[in-house]
């Protein structure tokens, strides 16, 4: 699977429009572009919502059009119809072009980012000079707006399964940059606010913060993706990073931390998937196979939908002699068909890990991480640490992406399924065996730490 990446990653890396207005008659074409390709090439379209309302809302929103738009309102306008389709890898692509020019012309934002957690928005950072506005603070009402209307509105711009995993994913990408998306500036905003046990409410005005001075260049990821090796008293402490980069570098590490672990006899390893945006399986089954004990796979079935964009992406790579791109180009356009991964061999037993072995995980262990985790507690491999992840481990992924004609909007459509080792096709995250729930607000990290004063205390 693709790797998900962030935000502000691909407000480097991506190309895009740089068209800022669009006509009607260039807006509906590559409207009904969008939809006949997604129904041509998306895996099992209708999965989630049935096709008269898929088709209900595409209608009500493409007679909305009855003007010329901006890049940013043509971009709200498709994506709003993926986010109906429920599926977590189909999206339009962030709205690049829009945020870079706006962010480049001294643009603003809301000063505050915000947690979700138990039903309520929650102050995790406050970029204002407005010291007041403690982290932990709930968020009431923003202009005047509550916040459930405003997140309501925003949430009509995340595409994805279920209301936990949206919110993740703002929490991921940021509220600042969502509420621009949706509402645009405002230079100042009226925030009510109350302690988290107490009815009292209290009102504040304070200006927004500029883009790039105050906001991005401040902003910290939550997705990180370092590899790290440390030690403590109770266990080895093995961060892999993000599935996916550079291979050889990959599995150097993996190979070096696996040696020194096994060099320092540590009776516990803790692999920590938390805040991990996916990858490949080619990375996640390297790093399984240093603690399976026979041969394994990292699903029970993986089925792909061959498709006429499918074959025109395709072609369009450096390379796709493989035997994958090419049972892809050789099978009938709408056929879905079945791809066997070869099962993957363990390592050496002299190089293996025989201890115990925890996987931490939390809502934002995306993509392959989460079919990581599911892959490790589905053999019995492991002992699975933290809370719920927002990504499903049996998901509609697989993604390919492409550029609509007429604005050069960029969409990811989702080619394939994948099914968990244990064929559960349950619509949930991956569930921990030990449930720890991670705060964002504080610096604490509530399921390592807690994870360690159990291993100390022997339970």
């Amino acid at each position: 699977m693709k790797l998900l990446l962030s935000y502000i990653l691909i407000l480097l890396s991506l190309a895009a429009s740089t068209q800022s207005m669009f006509s009607k008659q260039q807006v509906l074409s590559d409207f009904d572009t969008l939809k006949g390709t997604l129904e041509q090439a998306q895996y099992d379209l209708y999965y989630y919502t049935e096709k008269s309302k898929l088709d209900s809302a595409f209608q009500s929103l493409r007679a909305s059009v009855d003007d010329s738009l901006t890049y940013l309102e043509t971009s709200n306008l498709f994506q709003t119809w993926m986010t109906s389709i429920k599926n977590g890898h189909t999206a339009v692509l962030p709205p690049v072009y829009a945020y870079r020019s706006f962010a480049d012309g001294g643009g603003t934002l809301f000063p505050l980012e915000l947690a979700f957690e138990n039903g309520k928005a929650l102050i995790r950072k406050n970029l204002s000079a407005e010291t007041a506005l403690e982290k932990g603070k709930k968020i009431i009402s923003i202009n005047g707006t509550p916040i459930e209307e405003v997140l309501s509105e925003i949430l009509k711009q995340i595409p994805a399964e279920r209301p936990y995993f949206q919110l993740a994913k703002l929490e991921y990408f940021s509220f600042p940059r969502y509420y621009w998306i949706v509402f645009g500036e405002s230079k100042t905003f009226e925030i009510v606010v109350k302690e988290s046990n107490s009815e009292k409410t209290e009102t504040f005005r304070v200006p927004s913060i500029k883009v790039w001075e105050d906001f991005e260049d401040n902003y910290v990821p939550i997705v990180k993706g370092e590899r790290v090796l440390e030690f403590y008293d109770e266990a080895a402490y093995l961060n892999p990073g993000n599935l996916s980069g550079d291979k050889e570098q990959y599995r150097n590490f993996i190979d070096s931390a696996f040696q020194e672990i096994k060099d320092l006899k540590s009776p516990n390893l803790i692999i920590d998937l938390r805040n991990n945006g996916g990858g490949d399986d080619a990375f996640s089954d390297y790093l399984v196979s240093y603690i399976a004990k026979k041969p394994f796979k990292w699903n029970s079935s993986f089925t792909l939908k061959s498709s006429a964009p499918l074959k025109k992406h395709i072609r369009s790579l450096e390379d796709y002699s493989g035997h994958y791109w090419q049972t892809a180009l050789q099978k009938p356009n709408g056929e879905v068909y079945s791809y066997d991964f070869d099962d993957y061999e363990p390592q050496d037993k002299k190089k293996r890990y025989s201890g115990n072995v925890y996987v931490l995980i939390n809502r934002h262990s995306y993509s392959q991480s989460a079919v990581t985790a599911a892959q490790m507690q589905d053999y019995g491999l492991a002992t699975i640490v933290g809370e719920e992840t927002g990504e499903y481990p049996t998901l509609i992924a697989s993604i390919f992406t492409l550029a609509l004609p007429e604005t050069g909007i960029a969409f990811n459509i989702s080619k394939g399924r994948i099914v968990r080792v244990s064929g559960d096709t349950s619509e949930q995250g991956v569930i921990p065996d030990m449930i720890i729930q991670d705060h964002l607000l504080d610096e604490e990290d509530e399921i390592l730490e807690g994870l360690l004063n159990r291993l100390s205390k022997g339970k």
